[in-house]
Formats: C-alpha cells, sequence, structure tokens
C-alpha cells in the first residue's frame, strides 16, 4: 500500500519532470523501505488523517487496498513471492509469538493496546499470500502493510498502533457513487421485503413450494434473517458483519420456470460478487463452537441447521472458489465437514477446498444417491446426522486406496453427464461414441484417405 502511495506520488513527478531522469535512475522495492517506514511515521503525526475507510466492515471488499496503476508510470517493483518460512523467521527476529493454524499464522494484534488484548491472538496471517486480517478491529492488508506497521513499531519503541494509520487511496468519484448506489440499493431492497412469519400461510407454503423448502420452518428463516422480496418472489439473503452487526450486502435467490417440469434458480448479489465475500450463517456460530458443516448454497446451510442443530455456513460463490478472505473466520474450528452438493462438481470441489482448509481437520460428505445435498436429504426424511457421521476424513494427497479408486470410477460411471466433455455440434454420433471433448485426452481419426489427430 505504501508502495502505492509513493507510485502514485512519482507518477505525478513524472509528469513535470524530465525524461531523462527516469531512464537513468532505476528503482528497486528495497531503495523505498526506509523512506515508506518515514513516510508512515510522518502520516500519524497529522492530525487531519481520515478515519479508515470499511473499518466498521466485515469481510468486506471495501477493505482492500487496491493499486491501480497508472499508465504513464516505468516505475516498477517486482514483487517475489512470500512463503510461509519467510513469514515465520521475520516474526521471529522481531520477537513476535505466533501460533502456527491450519491456514494461517496467529499472532497478537498490533492494532490493540496490549492491557486489553491480553493472551488474544486475534490477527491472522495468511500462509500462502501473507495477506492479514485482525478479527478485532477488521484491518486488513498485505504483508508488506504488516511489515511496515513492525517496522515503525520497532522504531518509536511501541506497543501498539492505531487502526486509523493504514490508509488507502480515496475513492474516486465514480467509485464512491457506484458504491453509495449499491448501498442503497441494499437498503431499498431489504426495507421492503418481508419476513416470511409476516406472510399469509397460503403464500408463504406457495414460496416455499416454488423454492423446495417446504421442509424448512419460519423459525429457521427467521433465526437466518432469510426473507421475501414480493415484487420479484425472490429470497433475500442478507450479509450482516462488522462491529455493529449492519447490513452490508444481500443476495437474492429467483425461480424460473422454464416449462411444465423445469424450474431454473438465478442468483444476483448487492455489490456484485467481486465485492461479495459473506459467509452466510456466520454470526450464529458462537466462539466455542469447534465443528462447522460447509456448504455451496444458503438454502442447503438452513437444512443442516435445522436437521442437525450443528453450525452451518455457505459460501458466498458455491463451488466456484473458496476466497482467501474467509480463511480466518474458520480457523477456529477444529473439525470441517464439507458437504457442497450431490454432484461430481462438488465432490472434486471439496477435495480442493480440503486441502485449502487443512487436511487433517476436514471431512467430506462424497455424493452418491444415498447423499444428496443437504436440502434435498432433509426433503427426503434422510437422517442428516448420520450422514455427517459417515463422511470420509480428506486423505492426503500422495495416498490413494484402490478403495478410493473405485468408488471415484463408480460416481463417473453413474454421472455420465456430469463428467461429459464439450460436444461437438457438426458431429453428433461423434458426440454419442465419446461423450464430448475432454480437457487432456487425445483423440486419433484414422481411414484408408484420411489420418489426422485433435488434441
Amino acid at each position: 500500500m505504501w508502495r502505492g502511495l509513493l507510485l502514485k506520488g512519482t507518477t505525478c513527478l513524472q509528469q513535470v519532470s524530465a525524461q531523462s531522469f527516469l531512464r537513468q535512475r532505476h528503482f528497486s522495492s528495497q531503495c523505498f523501505r526506509p523512506l515508506t517506514c518515514r513516510f508512515l511515521h510522518k502520516l500519524r503525526e497529522i492530525s487531519c488523517i481520515p478515519k479508515l475507510k470499511g473499518t466498521d466492515h466485515f469481510l468486506s471488499h471495501n477493505l482492500i487496498r487496491n493499486y491501480k496503476k497508472d499508465a504513464k508510470s516505468t516505475v516498477e517493483f517486482p514483487l517475489s513471492p512470500i512463503t510461509v518460512t519467510d513469514i515465520k523467521q521475520y516474526l521471529r527476529s522481531k520477537d513476535i509469538p505466533f501460533h502456527d493454524g491450519y491456514s494461517c499464522l496467529h499472532i497478537p494484534s498490533i492494532f490493540i493496546n496490549p492491557s486489553t488484548r491480553k493472551d488474544s491472538f486475534s490477527l491472522f496471517i495468511d500462509k500462502t499470500t501473507g495477506q492479514f486480517l485482525c478479527k478485532d478491529t477488521l484491518v486488513e492488508g498485505s504483508w508488506e502493510d504488516l511489515q511496515d506497521c513492525l517496522e515503525v513499531m520497532q522504531k518509536d519503541e511501541e506497543d501498539s498502533l492505531s487502526p486509523r494509520v493504514l490508509l488507502g487511496y480515496p475513492e474516486s468519484l465514480e467509485e464512491q457513487e457506484e458504491r453509495e448506489r449499491e448501498l442503497r440499493e441494499v437498503q431499498g431492497i431489504w426495507s421492503s421485503s418481508v419476513p416470511f412469519t409476516d406472510l399469509q400461510d397460503e403464500e408463504a407454503q406457495l414460496i416455499k413450494t416454488m423454492y423446495q423448502i417446504t421442509k424448512i420452518s419460519n423459525a429457521t428463516l427467521k433465526r437466518f434473517g432469510v426473507r421475501l422480496f414480493k415484487p420479484t418472489k425472490c429470497l433475500v439473503f442478507p450479509w450482516f458483519g462488522g462491529p455493529d452487526s449492519s447490513l452490508k450486502g444481500i443476495k437474492l435467490l429467483s425461480a424460473q420456470r422454464i416449462d411444465a417440469e423445469k424450474v431454473t434458480y438465478n442468483e444476483a448479489t448487492v455489490p456484485k460478487s467481486s465485492s461479495y465475500f459473506n459467509l452466510f450463517g456466520l454470526p450464529l456460530v458462537s466462539r466455542m463452537d469447534s465443528e462447522v458443516v460447509v456448504t455451496g448454497s444458503e438454502l442447503d446451510a438452513l437444512a443442516i441447521s435445522q436437521g442437525t442443530g450443528l453450525p452451518s455456513v455457505a459460501l458466498p460463490r458455491g463451488v466456484s472458489c473458496l476466497p482467501p478472505a474467509l480463511l480466518p473466520y474458520l480457523e477456529q474450528f477444529k473439525r470441517v465437514t464439507l458437504w457442497l452438493g450431490g454432484d461430481i462438481r462438488s465432490w472434486e470441489a471439496s477435495k480442493i477446498f480440503s486441502r485449502k482448509l487443512g487436511l487433517r481437520r476436514c471431512t467430506l460428505v462424497r455424493p452418491g444417491e444415498f447423499h444428496p445435498c443437504p436440502l434435498e436429504a432433509l426433503s427426503q426424511g434422510k437422517n442428516l446426522s448420520r450422514i455427517l457421521k459417515a463422511s470420509i476424513p480428506a486423505a492426503h494427497k500422495s495416498i490413494v486406496s484402490f478403495k478410493q479408486l473405485r468408488e471415484d470410477v463408480y460416481g463417473e460411471l453413474m454421472n455420465t453427464d456430469q463428467v461429459a466433455g464439450v460436444k461437438w455440434t457438426r458431429f453428433p454420433e461423434l458426440t454419442r461414441i465419446l461423450k464430448g471433448h475432454r480437457k487432456g485426452e487425445l483423440t486419433v481419426f484414422t481411414g484408408t484417405k484420411v489420418s489426422c489427430c485433435h488434441n
């Protein structure tokens, strides 16, 4: 971030200075290390420091300070990859105690007065990226930001820093207008939506039938804060967060009938998905909980909570990704069960996410005929607790048993339509035989007159 501030200033200087200066001098990231520390120290002495943008945000994209490099700037800083060994060595050199967590390193927060933080290790450093997050103040930034803060603390012989020290770029007019527009839209939709307990019984039953949640009680929907937006008959899932648990965003789920037998469901988030980091159900999790079930949809989280009573959360983008910003909020759990769905794609995502979360604490629910998605299992009257108890440990990536291979092959044979490749529209007979073109496969065509290879 501080390099970003210097870059911005360098860009301005470039526009008024001779071009020969930039051709003669080449700066490296190490050249600016002392300067960034002095610059940070100077910022702290300024009385008109603006308030940290998004300090009351919870898992908010606005907390991450992004630098948009000017196209005219010729000064570049090489970014060397950080490793967990480098992070540990640096922390030891500064005599900072740390706990080695599942996906993060835990250290005492430097943004809290030592007399109040006691023995709390509430600042989390991602082992892969170096990004840090303080769960008490909700301050986050890059590994270099944290290094700059620690250097200033050591130089000034201070025990803590104010969260307001970390300054980001002021938003551009367009960004500010977009954020305000999104906030107004969120507040407008939320204030216009109604809880299920306020609906007539027939209307509530109709909506539940439309979304196949007839087994979900109104009490469960109320506890998770789910509402109905009547104008479009959409389900509204809130994103609450921050110290004041304020409304940060919403997700809308709509149903559209394609024909007499098929209904499709579409999702939309405000703010947009790239800025939406809601771990749905997290506000209901206690600090004392040591087990959680991670699902791929909000409706599945509702089903898990009602069917088992266990803490359950839903990923903001389903099985498509597990944002690194969410990892610190899953560190407290000693056991994480991934039940992302009932298809092959969910199973593959579970294996990938378990490596991010830590294989030793993760168990996976293998999809199949007797293990559908949680909502479907609840609708079918299955015992969800029994299914969770039958979950298998996330195996080590170097150890594969014949039983696992047999079950993987069986799963692909039973779900041929899900593992099929890209179909050829011009060659329907070829599609019928090969089931489409899959990544990593080689198809060879031979004959008396033609011979070709397609990869």
